[in-house]
């Protein structure tokens, strides 16, 4: 079994480089002198591969032009093999010649570190396209959201860049025999204080980040949380500013927004109503009954959902019927005007039925010395003819 080893820059003495290049051109000499066919072939290979390269470059490119979402996998695909650049290509081309012409050792060596370096930073730029595409996907396009994505996608591209090229440029020192643990240990310590350093930042930033891809509330969108009633007007890299119902503006960090419980009122599917009515105790038994036939009349006749309606209670002065019925929209102005109405209805329908509402009364019985009743309220006074007949 046989081990690969990575290509390494050989060490020269500055005083000899001129033999060192002289040798290499007289071994080039020999090469082309003694393999010109192996050689036409492999440029003729290699020439056909840079074209073949070049022409899905452009080809990647003017599709990435055209493409009318950028988020489509289509188009993150395209920007992707679009950002091929020529030096990968022309090195992909001298390999290809590297390996079919059997070049001297010395030429291969140089070719095979000139290669590792073309490949290693051409994956480093290609992932860094599928990332940033994957995040702006994930993140979607609407008109809510670009706002935001663009001004959090300067400081995620950043990061990004600066990662994936870091490794890139390790993974390269790696292969030319340059001894990295030193290099690593420095990033990870510098990474660690500088995340101690900047914790506040980057906890709003990441949740920041947070709201865009989980998508809990956007802006326009109406939240609830604490004491608070507000619509989302922007959602900032640091903080989240909403517009209270009262008319305040009201700006929170997003690392402390998403620690509360939100509720996200525009994503109701309906909003449930619920009436206490009450009747006076004179109400007959068998109009009492009818009751809820009549709410549900009045809740349907203008277009809401019943859910139920009965009797609940006997109150200290009032029969008690609860009523739940739903409105089927997440808008609260319709949810007031078809409250509204369907009161409206119920009193009047109440009205015609000659159901009357009961309000807090009290009845006072007075009782004599002997427990004989007696009425609760004075004898009329005498008139003054009564009294001059007497």
């Amino acid at each position: 079994m046989t081990t690969h080893t990575a290509p390494t820059l050989p060490r020269i003495a500055p005083e000899a480089i001129g033999t060192h290049l002289q040798s290499y051109w007289n071994a080039l000499t020999i090469w082309v002198q003694t393999n010109y066919v192996e050689l036409g072939i492999a440029l003729a290979a290699a020439i056909m591969v840079f074209i073949a390269l070049s022409w899905l470059k452009r080809i990647a490119a003017k599709v990435a032009r055209d493409s009318e979402h950028r988020a489509h996998l289509k188009s993150i695909i395209a920007r992707t093999l679009a950002r091929t650049s020529k030096f990968f290509r022309v090195m992909v081309s001298i390999e290809l010649v590297n390996q079919i012409a059997n070049a001297p050792p010395a030429l291969t060596q140089t070719v095979d570190i000139l290669f590792t370096i073309a490949i290693v930073i051409q994956v480093a730029i290609w992932l860094r396209e599928i990332i940033l595409g994957l995040i702006e996907r994930r993140a979607g396009e609407g008109i809510h959201e670009h706002d935001t994505l663009q001004s959090a996608m300067v400081l995620i591209r950043l990061l990004v860049s600066f990662v994936l090229f870091a490794v890139a440029a390790i993974v390269v020192l790696d292969n030319l025999g340059v001894n990295v643990t030193g290099l690593v240990a420095g990033l990870g310590v510098g990474g660690i204080a500088i995340g101690l350093a900047a914790q506040g930042i980057f906890s709003d930033l990441f949740a920041a980040i947070s709201i865009i891809f989980d998508k809990p509330f956007r802006r326009g969108d109406t939240v609830s949380y604490d004491n608070t009633v507000a619509r989302v007007e922007v959602i900032g890299m640091k903080s989240t500013r909403l517009r209270a119902l009262t008319g305040e503006e009201k700006i929170i960090s997003n690392s402390k927004l998403l620690e509360k419980e939100i509720t996200n009122n525009t994503m109701t599917l309906y909003r449930r109503v619920t009436f206490v009515l009450t009747l006076v105790y004179q109400t007959p038994p068998a109009l009492a009954r009818r009751v809820p036939d009549i709410l549900r009349q009045a809740v349907e006749a203008n277009n809401a959902q019943f859910i139920r309606a009965g009797f609940n209670n006997f109150a200290a002065s009032s029969l008690d019927f609860h009523l739940v019925f739903d409105i089927e929209s997440d808008d609260v102005e319709d949810m007031f005007q078809a409250r509204h109405n369907i009161g409206i209805a119920i009193i009047d329908s109440f009205a015609r039925e000659g159901i009357s509402f009961a309000y807090p009364t009290q009845t006072t019985f007075t009782a004599a010395p002997d427990g004989t009743m007696v009425m609760p309220y004075a004898a009329p006074p005498k008139t003054a003819k009564a009294r001059s007949k007497s």
